[in-house]
């Protein structure tokens, strides 16, 4: 069969060849792959997976085969995968604890759009009551922080976007961002304390959120694509009153109930899936560029042909 398996030559991180048929064991089901999701991390730190790997974390698609020990799906479930090893091929032996069936009405493609950016912000944004709190979401125009808006926002957060540009600011608003910055110096300026602070983006703007955040505020590192230094000048992480705190994001356990919660809020109408841009897995090259050029506002999905 086909897949996207990892390389690391100057072509690019990513190219097709032919693998394997995967082998269930009584404790997975198969699954026919329909749609993947690409993500930024993936594909800009692809030197972390061994050469000839089959890549890729998030897809969505239909069950083949039920588990032969009765657990998970039945046979022909529409499943989405959430950060699920190797699940850039036509077909993948998932464990059940990373699936989960998802709804009619909801698009397979949006489905595969959720998997690590979908959970990524609803694990964050869920250590604690967001009710009238204020919240910073960074890089907010790529998938996480797409899906950070918008569940900051059902939680009864005061939303504030930050993007790079102000073509990147399109949207967010609709999405539940009560305020859309596109410069550094304006987070000073607005003179707003945030309680919680989730970056994807590191570096300087890290300093920055830093001396935004209110007494007893968070601020969750889930991703640096800046891939810059943070530096905190003498005397900036000193204070008085209520602790602050930075904290790093690795949650890296099964996610079939946090897939299962996003899909219920996707088919009530709520949460939305942020595909900026959509295609053929065969132009997997062109869509990683336009990942990397920043061309996507949101997420790409490839259907599997």
């Amino acid at each position: 069969m086909r897949a996207l398996v990892v390389a690391h030559g100057e072509a690019g991180p990513i190219r097709f060849a032919d693998v394997d048929e995967p082998v269930p064991s009584t404790g997975e089901a198969l699954v026919e792959i329909r749609h993947i999701g690409l993500n930024f991390g993936e594909l800009n730190y692809v030197h972390q997976w061994p050469v000839g790997a089959v890549h890729g974390h998030d897809a969505a698609g239909v069950v083949v085969r039920a588990a032969s020990d009765g657990s998970g799906p039945p046979e022909g479930t529409r499943v989405a995968l959430g950060m699920t090893p190797h699940a850039w091929a036509e077909r993948v032996a998932v464990d059940p604890a990373s699936l989960s069936a998802v709804p009619q009405g909801v698009d397979l493609a949006d489905a595969a759009a959720l998997g690590i950016a979908g959970v990524t912000a609803f694990r964050v944004l869920r250590k604690r009551s967001l009710l009238a709190r204020n919240v910073l979401v960074t890089g907010a125009s790529g998938g996480v922080g797409h899906f950070a808006v918008q569940l900051a926002a059902l939680a009864g957060a005061r939303v504030t976007a930050l993007v790079g540009s102000p073509e990147r600011a399109a949207g967010l608003r609709e999405l539940g961002a009560d305020e859309v910055l596109t410069d550094l110096a304006d987070l000073a300026e607005t003179g707003d304390r945030f309680d919680l602070v989730l970056d994807t983006v590191g570096g300087p703007l890290v300093a920055r959120a830093w001396n935004s955040l209110a007494e007893g505020g968070t601020i969750h590192l889930v991703g640096y694509s800046s891939g810059q230094e943070t530096t905190f000048p003498p005397g900036a992480l000193f204070g008085f009153g209520e602790p602050r705190s930075i904290t790093t994001y690795g949650d890296m356990t099964p996610t079939s109930g946090e897939l299962t919660d996003l899909l219920d809020l996707m088919a009530a109408g709520r949460l939305s899936a942020p595909v900026g841009l959509r295609g053929d897995w065969r132009d997997v090259d062109e869509a990683v560029q336009a990942l990397f050029a920043r061309k996507v506002h949101g997420k790409v999905v490839l259907d599997v042909a």
